[in-house]
């Protein structure tokens, strides 16, 4: 239950949330909110991942 959950929620970051990587964005350069958005990615595909 839980890892559909998070694999609906990586889909809809997916779609509804910009790509960093493919701006190139520099992450010493990034902004708290583009860090935080970065790790929020990362933990719901892990989460759906794992």
């Amino acid at each position: 239950m839980e890892k559909a959950f998070f694999t609906g929620m990586a889909r809809l970051n997916k779609w509804l949330l910009p790509s960093l990587s493919k701006k190139q964005l520099d992450l010493s350069k990034a902004s708290k909110w583009q860090l935080a958005l970065i790790g929020w990615r990362y933990y719901v595909t892990s989460r759906a991942l794992g």
